[in-house]
């Protein structure tokens, strides 16, 4: 697991200003944060990557560069990933997307199941997929959704992505998705009784795009 919160960056700044409750007044500026880490965390990946050598024609003769292999597809967990997928293409740009719905089912006694209901994807086969989301809390969307894509596709290699990590969504991912490859910001220790990380940051998807009815 990469923990971008053990290595001393300025996309740390990122993060800390994704939890100020003052910054979050200015949903731009959120939506903006989640972007910018996203660009971080795909050059980050990238380093994994596989790469070819290639000759580039200059005005004044021949440059090898190294150019990635193959592009990643980038699913991201709707309505709250989006900004923060915005910033892997960034990288990525001839990446495709992937695009999940799912919620939660929340029942008058504050227990709750996950509910998907739809993927929109490209063919995967062979694929590597980033999946990104702000938060991973219990992570049993992000398990959910990460096991519908293998058992759907037959995929390379599986990256995930949070900008905020609780320890038991960390150890959710790993107990039930061990081959994937783990990012995150930050790993908060506690979660409320509705399951929402503890400092954190709060309702990613409200925070950018408004609060729900």
């Amino acid at each position: 697991m990469f923990n971008l919160s053990k290595t001393a960056s300025v996309a740390n700044t990122f993060v800390a200003e994704l939890r100020d409750i003052n910054i979050q007044k200015d949903a731009m500026r959120f939506r903006n944060n989640l972007h910018r880490l996203g660009v971080f965390f795909a050059h980050e990946i990238s380093k994994t990557m596989a790469y070819t050598e290639i000759e580039t024609q200059t005005p004044l003769g021949l440059a090898k560069s190294m150019v990635l292999t193959t592009q990643p597809v980038i699913a991201t967990i709707l309505r709250a990933g989006l900004p923060f997928q915005q910033g892997f293409l960034e990288v990525f740009d001839k990446a495709e997307c992937a695009f999940i719905t799912a919620y939660r089912n929340t029942k008058k006694n504050g227990e709750f199941t996950i509910q998907m209901e739809h993927i929109s994807a490209p063919n995967l086969d062979g694929k590597t997929v980033i999946l990104v989301d702000p938060m991973l809390a219990t992570g049993l969307s992000m398990v959910l959704c990460a096991k519908e894509l293998i058992g759907d596709y037959k995929i390379k290699e599986l990256h995930i992505c949070a900008a905020i990590a609780s320890v038991e969504g960390v150890n959710q991912v790993k107990a039930n998705l061990p081959k994937a490859k783990l990012w995150v910001g930050a790993v908060d220790q506690e979660m409320t009784s509705k399951s929402y990380i503890v400092p954190g940051l709060g309702d990613a998807g409200d925070l950018a795009y408004g609060a729900k009815s």
